[in-house]
């Protein structure tokens, strides 16, 4: 097998329309209209070029998984997202990269990432 790239994640929420206005609303994920009837609640969203899916069922217990959304500017995302009164923890310098984190309204964790460049 040769995997061609990534092409959905899939993720339990508790609440369908109040993960829905978050992931639009906050995050600025764009809902498709086209997923089909699948016998459960459930929304699928454009997130630059991939998607992620969500699905009304129970949700995990926090392990350490979570949802990393790439940004071009982690303290501008911080800023605005606090702005609008989401908790979302401070940057932290990983390697030349930068991330923060927060919860979605069901408590899936959710990584802004942005990628460092080289140092001049």
């Amino acid at each position: 097998m040769e995997p061609l790239g990534l092409h959905h994640v899939a993720i339990n929420v508790a609440d369908l329309d109040a993960a829905v206005d978050f992931y639009v609303g906050m995050l600025g994920f764009g809902l498709r209209s086209d997923r089909p009837d699948l016998g459960l609640g459930g929304a699928w969203f454009d997130v630059g070029g991939q998607q992620v899916h969500l699905v009304e069922g129970p949700v995990p217990r926090a392990q350490g998984q979570h949802l990393a959304v790439q940004v071009a500017s982690v303290d501008d995302a911080v800023a605005e997202l606090r702005r609008r009164g989401i908790t979302v923890s401070d940057p932290m310098l990983v390697g030349p990269n930068r991330q923060a984190f927060l919860e979605d309204p069901s408590g899936n964790g959710i990584e802004l990432h942005e990628v460092g460049t080289a140092l001049s």
